[in-house]
């Protein structure tokens, strides 16, 4: 009988910052991230993300914000996101014809972000 091993699952999503205290604290206070572990010492955080975790890692040479990438978040409340976020959403939250309202914000360090919401009675 042979074994078929389980694929890998993401444990995290790695941010590297040259400006770790203000964007641990931007994710935990205005993206609403619970902090899970916090060692000031070496500059790492892993906040909890729902199904993976994202760390925050300090650098003194970070490098620049991919345009490749983003990272998506599902909120049950978009509009508290929404207020929550301020200057940092590019743009009110809207609709999208595949069944959810999203909108975009950039972190301190110049990350996109996206967040979104299912409309009533629609999911992934």
């Amino acid at each position: 009988m042979s074994h078929t091993p389980h694929p890998p699952s993401l444990f995290s999503v790695e941010l590297r910052t040259s400006r770790w205290d203000l964007l641990v604290d931007w994710y935990r206070d205005i993206l609403g991230l619970k902090v899970l572990l916090r060692v000031v010492d070496d500059h790492y955080a892993l906040l909890d993300a729902g199904c993976t975790r994202l760390a925050i890692m300090g650098r003194a040479t970070p490098g620049e914000p991919s345009g490749r990438w983003s990272l998506g978040f599902e909120t049950d409340d978009l509009d508290a996101a929404w207020q929550r976020l301020g200057a940092a959403a590019t743009s009110p939250p809207r609709a999208n014809p595949e069944g959810f309202r999203e909108l975009v914000a950039i972190d301190p360090d110049g990350n996109k972000i996206r967040l979104f919401s299912w409309a009533p009675g629609h999911h992934a």
